[in-house]
């Protein structure tokens, strides 16, 4: 019964804030609250630091088009297969049709699919490109997200320049079942001819890589790189602590614990993450 008084007494509190904002004409989207220091931050403030807490460095989650916008020449970005979209095959249905599950991360996210690839420049270099958007069913691995990434790798070979993917995902789309595993072994063959044409796969971890992600192309880099603190791994921390029954380590799984573990290159701030994939493609290719 306490649970429920504490739940309504939340509901009034929220309503008399709402309240009190629209009387005082306060947008209630001025300030946001840091999820890791849990510092308030003037949202301008934010943006003007790429997404990056003022206080404590943490690095909040970006869309697709923030990440382009930072990491890219301006006007370079040429667009691959933007029309290639998921379809229902299966009519799957789980709290609400896959159909409608789709068309709703379309409206939510403004993009067709949770990758968005093409060929770009980075300080002058030129890179294949792939940059996952959490927002969009979580960057879940379905059938599309494969075959794009298969032909952002195949297009990189024809014209001879290193793939760069931004990995953001929680793994693969459980609604298209055995077509979304697939995509991991599909992916996968791919980049083992990127590595035949001697050419370099750069990926990037952001928050989260994780699952059938992490256990293909996320983790088939030449170069793996993480931002700070992004959360990397396969079954998440939760799940690993019930079926072994014992207490995982402080930041298990977080891009630290995995570098200093081996299974990851480097950990490069947001404001340095353009600059460091030049110079990286840079150093390969001028191995050619």
């Amino acid at each position: 019964m306490k649970s429920i008084q504490d739940w309504f007494k939340k509901k009034k509190e929220e309503k008399e804030a709402a309240a009190k904002a629209e009387k005082l004409d306060i947008p209630r989207d001025l300030w946001v609250k840091c999820p890791k220091c849990k510092a308030t931050i003037y949202v301008k403030d934010l943006e003007a630091n790429l997404k990056v807490c003022t206080k404590c460095g943490h690095h909040f989650r970006l869309n697709c088009n923030e990440r382009l916008a930072i990491t890219i020449d301006e006007g370079s970005f040429s667009e691959y297969d933007k029309l290639v979209v998921s379809k229902d095959f299966l009519k799957f249905s789980d709290t609400m049709p896959y159909s409608k599950r789709l068309e709703d991360a379309k409206k939510k996210t403004g993009l067709n699919e949770a990758i968005v690839t093409g060929e770009c420049l980075i300080h002058g270099e030129k890179a294949g490109i792939g940059i996952m958007d959490f927002n969009f069913i979580g960057g879940s691995l379905g059938s599309v997200v494969g075959e794009k990434v298969t032909r952002l790798i195949e297009r990189s070979i024809e014209n001879r320049v290193p793939v760069i993917i931004f990995n953001a995902s929680g793994g693969a789309r459980m609604q298209e079942a055995i077509m979304s595993l697939m995509q991991m072994a599909k992916t996968s063959a791919a980049l083992s001819k990127l590595r035949s044409a001697k050419l370099p796969f750069i990926s990037v971890c952001t928050d989260p890589t994780m699952a059938g992600v992490s256990a293909s192309y996320a983790t088939l880099g030449d170069i793996i790189v993480s931002e700070p603190g992004a959360l990397v791994g396969f079954a998440g921390p939760r799940v690993i602590e019930q079926t072994i029954k014992q207490k995982l380590p402080a930041g298990f799984q977080r891009a630290e614990f995995v570098l200093e573990h081996g299974f990851m290159d480097m950990i490069i701030e947001r404001k340095d993450m353009k600059f460091v994939l030049s110079r990286l493609i840079r150093f390969f290719m001028e191995k050619k």
